[in-house]
């Protein structure tokens, strides 16, 4: 149910207001589309579709449509346009035919699927054809959909290359949705993206510190507990013992958290000094002492990142030892390990685990986190995201409309009715001009004239977006294809799933 204080009225762009006085008279439809448009070169080739629940239950669904809420709009508008140009009768109608309730339909691809980019993901229309100015009045809103789509596909581009690094040189998968820990929530604009982002990382990965995240998957995905976190250490609470009690702070915690794993951040001095004399010596038996699943997890927070993990592997290997583990790459006792969350993007991840693989360390040995470039240091044009008219109805009669832009071909819109299926070669694609055939439609119908009509838990995401071991050679098939062939590179792009 919409928020009683937000007015959907105010929530579009100020010349959407002006539109149902744009379209052709007699129009009674307006059919448009979403997708994450495909340009040559994209690094991205596949999106996570997630996001559109929070926001349909948030802002759309219900009444959301008041007498006093047009007042409101009403006012508004006129000190803003300095005209009368806001459809009063238009909303009070809506009102008394509809009960405030919106009559649109939209159908989507269920949440957490994997879509190759270029696709319809939503589709929206009105079922009322006296309201066909809905439609794209809904756009401004709903394009706001780019933020957690993009965040989930981050978040997942991160997952198959922890995926690849962690098969390779440990033989298995085990542990790899604790891999990547969410440290973005300061690095966000507002609590709502600390929300939205958190949860969207949580389709893939269960490590966050972004509690947010976790309060929008327990309220709108229908999960009690989506992510977990461990005691962890920050500069204040070691500095404030004094340069020269470094190794008092350090014991302080572990005597604090005498069970369960620990992470320490350990360079507020000199971390290669701190993991040789300090954890390397003088709190060496402390740590190999404590309890199974009592890990102490050491934080680097500065320096050259490939550089700074694998030279406190190597001082932690000659004062803790190491062992090869079942395909031969080295690894630490299970009572310490490495969090890198300094410097972490999905191009800097990549060149640290290949650096250990190369080195002969097993990617057990650490885990990461990541803030700014999971959550924020993304934008709309991320991943191309797009809103377009393809079909519109002019006294029943249909027509499929397009654009077409001369200046910029990637720019060029879809036609007609939409459907989303596989063809022949089990490659999705989207069928356009209404040739789709129903029953093989991946769209569904999640919102009809004010009702949700179809949810999905965060556990029915999660298995929609879930990375098989069985994947991880398709995924380098495509990218070595990707790297040399041309028409594969087509053939991916229009659907490796």
């Amino acid at each position: 149910m919409a928020a009683y204080d937000f007015n959907f009225l105010l929530a579009t762009d100020s010349y959407k207001i002006t539109h149902y006085k744009q379209y052709p008279p007699d129009i009674n439809k307006v059919y448009s589309y979403f997708e994450c448009r495909r340009r040559k070169g994209d690094r991205f080739k596949e999106v996570v579709f997630f996001g559109l629940q929070y926001l349909l239950k948030k802002y759309i669904s219900g009444q959301v449509v008041t007498e006093e809420k047009i007042q409101q709009a009403k006012l508004i508008y006129q000190l803003h346009f300095k005209q009368s140009v806001f459809d009063e009768e238009g909303w009070r109608r809506i009102l008394e035919k509809h009960d405030g309730r919106l009559p649109i339909r939209i159908k989507a691809i269920p949440e957490g699927k994997i879509i190759p980019r270029g696709n319809v993901l939503f589709t929206v229309e009105n079922t009322d054809p006296e309201f066909y100015w809905l439609t794209n009045y809904i756009e401004t809103m709903l394009v706001q959909m780019w933020y957690p789509i993009t965040v989930a596909t981050i978040s997942w581009e991160f997952k198959k290359i922890l995926a690849k690094y962690l098969k390779a040189t440990s033989g298995s998968l085990d542990g790899l949705e604790y891999k990547l820990h969410d440290f973005g929530y300061r690095g966000v604009s507002s609590q709502e993206s600390a929300a939205l982002g958190g949860a969207a990382h949580l389709v893939n990965f269960c490590s966050t510190d972004t509690v947010a995240g976790l309060l929008m998957a327990q309220q709108y995905y229908s999960c009690s507990m989506a992510g977990f976190s461990i005691p962890a250490a920050e500069h204040s609470t070691i500095i404030s013992w004094g340069r020269n009690r470094e190794k008092e702070a350090f014991e302080y915690l572990l005597e604090q958290f005498p069970s369960g794993p620990i992470s320490i951040v350990s360079d507020s001095y000199d971390i290669f000094k701190a993991c040789k004399h300090i954890w390397g010596d003088k709190l060496k038996e402390r740590v190999m002492e404590r309890k199974e699943g009592s890990t102490v997890v050491i934080r680097p927070d500065s320096g050259d990142p490939q550089e700074t993990v694998i030279e406190v592997l190597r001082i932690l290997e000659e004062s803790f030892g190491s062992s090869l583990n079942s395909v031969g790459y080295k690894l630490l006792p299970s009572c310490i390990r490495i969090i890198q969350g300094d410097g972490i993007d999905i191009h800097s991840i990549e060149e640290i685990l290949k650096k250990l693989k190369d080195e002969g360390w097993s990617a057990e040995n650490l885990v990461f986190g990541c803030g700014s470039a999971l959550l924020q240091k993304i934008n709309r044009d991320t991943l191309n995201c797009a809103f377009k008219c393809s079909y519109v109805e002019t006294k029943g009669k249909g027509m499929d409309v397009y654009k077409q832009p001369v200046t910029d071909p990637s720019k060029g819109s879809k036609r007609g009715r939409l459907s989303l299926s596989r063809n022949s070669l089990g490659f999705i694609e989207t069928v356009e001009r209404g040739n789709g055939k129903p029953e093989e439609d991946m769209l569904v119908t999640v919102f009809e004239n004010g009702t949700i009509v179809h949810e999905y838990s965060l556990e029915e995401v999660r298995k929609n977006a879930r990375l098989w071991e069985e994947d991880l050679a398709q995924l380098q098939h495509n990218e070595d294809a990707l790297n040399g062939d041309p028409l594969h590179d087509e053939c991916i792009m229009n659907g490796v799933h």
